[in-house]
Order: structure tokens, then sequence, then C-alpha cells
């Protein structure tokens, strides 16, 4: 049989365990109230309450506190039943956790399209058709590229600035005569990492 520190320890966990599964209850996570819990409490609230004299002083105290607790657990779980019943609750657990899981597709939506306008803002774009006339277009392009490479933590290996300058206007050259156009748009961007430098027919 237990003793009297058994028995009350015995209630604390019941008391602690029955707030843990009341909650669970309102918030939807049970279906039905955790009534076995509450059963075994009150019978040891019952015995003990008629037992006063069998405890010593700190038993005493100690199960006044737990009995007082459960008191006060027991009134605000019955008025929450009560709005429960009378269809007062409009919001529980389930809506509050779909709440949340909306709020963090928004922030994770958010975050997202900031990182998209951020490599957005990387790519640099300049249309050339005479390079050897457009000296400053060429030069913002190779600013982009030296920029990108840097932040890649890519080296430039054997490519001068003269080469650079060179490239341009050869590969602006080929294009025009073969793909017979006009314009031809070189496009700085960093994909997985890696600096491209990329020319495409305009017109």
């Amino acid at each position: 049989m237990a003793t009297i520190d058994e028995d009350l320890s015995q209630l604390e966990r019941d008391i602690r365990q029955l707030k843990i599964e009341y909650d669970m209850y309102f918030g939807g996570g049970r279906k039905r109230p955790p009534t076995e819990i509450e059963w075994r409490i009150e019978l040891i609230v019952k015995r003990y309450g008629e037992r006063g004299g069998d405890m010593k002083f700190g038993q005493r105290f100690r199960f006044g506190n737990l009995a007082q607790t459960y008191a006060k657990y027991k009134d605000v779980f019955r008025k929450r039943l009560a709005s429960r019943e009378e269809g007062k609750v409009q919001r529980h657990f389930g809506a509050a956790a779909k709440a949340i899981e909306a709020e963090r597709a928004r922030a994770q939506a958010a975050t997202q399209a900031a990182a998209s306008s951020a490599a957005a803002a990387r790519v640099f774009r300049v249309v050339c058709t005479a390079p050897e006339n457009e000296a400053d277009k060429v030069e913002q392009l190779y600013e982009a590229f030296v920029r990108a490479k840097q932040e890649a933590g890519e080296a430039m290996g054997k490519m001068t600035r003269a080469g650079f300058d060179e490239f341009v206007r050869k590969k602006t050259k080929d294009l025009q005569k073969q793909k017979n156009c006009h314009e031809v748009e070189y496009v700085v961007e960093t994909v997985d990492g890696q600096v491209k430098l990329k020319a495409l027919v305009k017109s």
C-alpha cells in the first residue's frame, strides 16, 4: 500500500498531467476530456480530505496546496467546457496552427522574393552595336564582370582589360555577321556561384 508521501507525489503528477491533457483537449489534440485522471485525483483528494489527522504538518501543508491548485484548475476547466458547449470558443489550436503556418509561408515567400530581387539586381545588361565606338558601355560591362568575379571569389585568370575589349569587339562583329543582326546584348550574371558572360542577339 502506498504511503502518504507517495500518494501526494502521485497526486502532484496527476494534477500536472491533467492540465496538459485538458490543454490538448481544448486545443483539438484529444477527442474527450481526461476524465480518468480527474476521477483518480478526486479519489485521492477525498481520501486525504477525510484523513487530515493522519498526516504530519508538512504533509497537510503539501496536500492543502495541491488540493487548492486542483480546485483552481477545475474551475478554469469547467468554465472553458461551458464556453465550448455554448459555442463561444471561436479559435482553437488547429486554427492557430494554420495561421502560424500561413504566416511562415508568407515569410518564406518574401525571403525568396527578396533573394530573387537581389539576384536580378546582380545581373548586368548592356547592348552594343559598335564596341570600338562605345567605350563607356564596354567599360561598364568590364567593371560589372570584374565585380561579379570578385563577389563569387573567382580569379580573372589571364583576362586583361585590353583582352576583354578585343573579345567584345570581335564577338559583336562575329554575331552581327553570322546572325545578320545589328545589336548584341551582353549579360553578366552569376549562376550557381559561377559568373557567366553571355552574348545574345537582339536584332
